[in-house]
């Protein structure tokens, strides 16, 4: 593998958790959507590799070429108890190393820190899940209950290549799992001076569409007023620039009456938005749970400097809060008016879990023995998980990828950003977590 010129720490220095998420960094899985994507196949062969040494029974499933997802089934001491599913996911979003200070399929370590693209989404905890179950099993210890241990291909497009396939055409594997937990909670964040943690409890509704124009083609030095790119950039300024309403869900009102009273503050005479703010950079993931938003990430016109084109395209990723597709999809085709289709690309369904019960006990006794008096706080997820394939099987999903994180760290702004990186202690911190919550629970 392509590495920088800065110097790699030497295995010897690393903790076994930082190792395997560096190696998994290694190994580029980039997803660019629509089919196109290195594939998975490498990294799902380690993986299989390392279960496989631990004495489970690992199986691949490759629905398309390269497109490669490892499950594994590990016994509990209680099988009377229903499965719960651990899973991570493969693929990457690409990484523009132009954009980085370091490789981003280098695993580099540089101030007490993982670089790379997958450093949070999601290698670190799929190291985890790793290295964690070797703790469990190489003690001689089980799990309290059976667990379903997968990693899955192609989440970072929706899951068609992985997750959404096995539930598909494999539900067996899942077999009396009755919860899952995964990425995207169980990290730190600190309200009013106080460190607190974040456990997700449900997923924003997900809607990608394609806005399609057209128009006249012609020579580009003509009077031209049917013109598809002049009508699609209309439309995509008013859906990026559009203010949705703030709407609170069970989940969210729970969340910031939590806020409120670290913050000693009543919920009802401060905004949403305020309170959101208060969780510091934090608020990157939970300001956008607190409405719709539409975001345009794509555009496609013309071939030449001299010839209007007569088609244009925009992909536009919409995430609306659950059971509010079909209002806000009405409210979109409205928007962008009648000159401009909307063709759905792909839609999936939000979620919202129990914020209380024995998972969510569990999940707060444990940080509580590794972070005493930290509060634990359900929160919604902006974007989606491969939670939202396993709630087909009526599997409540979770999102729980423990970590302790510096107050100055913007982890939000990790996920798919530029320069994304983790602590190698909190990798350390999400091993222990990880391993003791699934001997207890």
């Amino acid at each position: 593998m392509a590495q920088s010129s800065t110097e790699i720490t030497p295995d010897i220095e690393l903790e076994e958790t930082a190792i395997v998420a560096r190696d998994l960094i290694r190994f580029d899985t980039s997803n660019y959507g629509e089919g196109r994507a290195n594939g998975e196949r490498e990294a799902a062969e380690y993986v299989e590799a390392r279960l496989a040494g631990l004495g489970l029974a690992p199986q691949l499933f490759e629905p398309e070429p390269r497109r490669t997802s490892v499950v594994a089934r590990v016994p509990g001491r209680d099988c009377s108890k229903p499965a719960l599913v651990v899973h991570g996911h493969l693929d990457v979003v690409p990484a523009d190393a132009r954009n980085w200070s370091v490789d981003p399929f280098a695993g580099e370590v540089q101030g007490g820190m993982l670089w790379g693209r997958g450093a949070v989404d999601m290698k670190d905890m799929d190291a985890m899940m790793l290295t964690a179950l070797g703790d469990i099993i190489g003690s001689g210890s089980q799990p309290a209950r059976d667990l379903v241990v997968a990693f899955f291909a192609d989440e970072e497009a929706g899951g068609g290549a992985g997750s959404s396939w096995l539930v598909d055409h494999h539900p067996e594997l899942f077999d009396g799992a009755a919860e899952a937990i995964s990425e995207v909670g169980g990290y730190s964040i600190t309200v009013g001076g106080r460190r607190a943690y974040l456990l997700q409890t449900g997923e924003k509704s997900l809607l990608w569409v394609r806005l399609v124009a057209k128009g006249t083609a012609a020579h580009g030095s003509r009077l031209i007023r049917d013109n598809a790119i002049t009508k699609l950039a209309q439309a995509i300024a008013t859906l990026g620039r559009a203010e949705w309403p703030v709407r609170l869900t069970d989940t969210t009102r729970e969340l910031l009456s939590e806020i409120a009273g670290v913050l000693g503050v009543d919920p009802e005479q401060v905004s949403p938005d305020e309170l959101a703010l208060g969780t510091g950079s934090a608020s990157g993931f939970i300001t956008a749970t607190l409405r719709t938003t539409t975001n345009p990430t794509l555009l496609t016109a013309g071939y030449k400097h001299n010839v209007i084109p007569d088609r244009a395209e925009a992909l536009v990723d919409i995430r609306t809060l659950p059971g509010e597709e079909e209002a806000v999809l009405a409210e979109v085709r409205a928007l962008v008016g009648d000159e401009v289709e909307v063709e759905i690309v792909h839609r999936d369904v939000g979620l919202e879990a129990a914020t209380s019960g024995a998972l969510v006990d569990a999940v707060k006794r444990t940080l509580g023995v590794h972070d005493p008096g930290a509060p634990v706080f359900p929160y919604l997820l902006s974007g989606g998980t491969d939670n939202k394939a396993l709630s087909r099987l009526g599997i409540a999903g979770y999102g729980f990828a423990p970590l302790r994180l510096p107050e100055g760290l913007d982890f939000p702004a990790m996920f798919h950003g530029v320069d994304e990186r983790v602590p190698l202690d909190a990798l350390v911190f999400g091993r222990q977590v990880l391993r003791d919550l699934l001997l207890d629970y």
